[in-house]
């Protein structure tokens, strides 16, 4: 593959617009950017949190293979009508996730985020994920956006949600309940 950019700056989004794949130009505070910039936020999110942990941790291929995901969602979402998310993907995080709560004792309490650092991360980049989905819903109202993006992104706050339970757990962390007040 040749080079994609010889120059980082265009100057074209001066103007307060971007291009997307397809050649159109929206505005850069558009829901369809606002989407892709939240999926973006997350896929550095995840990019820290993988810095974090040791080679070792089984959580660190699922979460590479997810960085693709997210790098293609993205991609979908900067061409409009364009779907490269498929619901197999989303069967996928399923699998993921009940293989890795299987490890987990039932969860009886609301947590609160961290019980570690790594946990920390984890539950940051869950928040971003369920941002990224609200932003999706309101992006379907006006656009289309495939029904498979949606639910991949549902289902990724689920598996982040676990993934942090097993790190605050791995990383000599423990979950903070919620104390629900007395009245």
């Amino acid at each position: 593959m040749g080079n994609r950019l010889t120059k980082l700056y265009t100057k074209t989004g001066d103007d307060g617009t971007t291009g997307l794949g397809d050649g159109s130009r929206v505005r850069k505070d558009s829901t369809r950017i606002e989407a892709i910039g939240t999926i973006d936020e997350v896929n550095s999110w995840l990019g820290l949190l993988i810095s974090d942990l040791t080679d070792s941790e089984p959580p660190i291929t699922p979460l590479t293979e997810i960085q693709h995901r997210l790098f293609d969602l993205g991609g979908e979402l900067a061409v409009p009508g364009f779907q490269l998310i498929k619901i197999d993907m989303v069967a996928e995080l399923e699998t993921l996730c009940d293989h890795l709560n299987a490890e987990l004792p039932p969860l009886k309490e609301f947590i609160l985020p961290g019980g570690s650092r790594a946990a920390g991360l984890c539950h940051m980049a869950r928040a971003v994920t369920r941002r990224s989905e609200r932003i999706l819903v309101a992006l379907s109202e006006t656009e289309t956006v495939s029904e498979a993006a949606k639910q991949y992104v549902n289902r990724l706050s689920d598996v982040l949600f676990v993934m942090a339970r097993i790190l605050a757990k791995r990383h000599g962390g423990s979950e903070v309940y919620w104390r629900s007040p007395r009245v």
